[in-house]
């Protein structure tokens, strides 16, 4: 076995693992307050954002890990899409396309970010190897269930996992889901970026990807 496996070495016929640069969970609020339609334009807009050239280079050129949660209220959590490695276009486009086609896990409940951070937070259990861990969070109204969101990015946090968020507001100047998230969400490193109103989520998501996925440079 060992003359094998030195002969296949001396062949090059072994190839070196891929290093991991980002795991990135998207975590999609799939409360009550979000309808039908405003669920659609969540998934076409991550959809549109991973077809894009410039997102996608990113990722491939990252080998980057990606999964899918919904969440609602407590209890309703679901990895709705488990860890895939972008490793090639190939599964680039069949990440994108299964998001195009997503189900929605939940409907009519309340808003738990606690308890989808927790559960997203437990995700990464699954991908030791990547050097970034990062929870991508939508949702368009602060907690109303569980209230324990404070625990859940403390926990995150310790486990040197950064939170970011789009935060979906109601087209005007008022910014309740923005405050709410910079001020209990994301974690020191995170940022949030506001989409007014969903049919502004399409650029949100694209410029939040981009942001998060290139590495810190100090």
């Amino acid at each position: 076995m060992l003359r094998i496996l030195a002969l296949a070495l001396s062949l090059g016929l072994t190839q070196p693992a891929q290093a991991c640069d980002t795991a990135l969970l998207l975590a999609i609020d799939v409360s009550g307050s979000i309808d039908k339609g405003e669920y659609a334009l969540q998934i076409g807009g991550l959809f549109d954002a991973l077809q894009d050239p410039e997102v996608a280079d990113i990722l491939l050129r990252g080998q980057s890990a990606l999964a899918v949660v919904q969440w609602s209220g407590l209890d309703r959590q679901a990895l709705v899409i488990p860890w895939q490695r972008m490793l090639s276009p190939q599964a680039l486009n069949r990440f994108a396309q299964s998001t195009r086609t997503l189900p929605r896990a939940f409907t009519g409940s309340d808003t738990a970010v606690g308890q989808a951070i927790s559960f997203a937070t437990a995700q990464f259990a699954a991908v030791p190897d990547c050097t970034r861990h990062v929870i991508d969070i939508s949702g368009d109204g602060p907690e109303n269930a569980g209230h324990t969101v404070s625990r859940a990015r403390r926990n995150a946090l310790a486990q040197n996992i950064t939170i970011n968020a789009i935060a979906i507001e109601d087209m005007g100047l008022s910014s309740p889901t923005s405050n709410f998230y910079k001020n209990w969400v994301i974690t020191p490193k995170g940022f949030v970026i506001t989409a007014r109103g969903l049919d502004d989520y399409p650029r949100a998501i694209r410029a939040k990807l981009l942001r998060e996925l290139v590495k810190p440079t100090g």
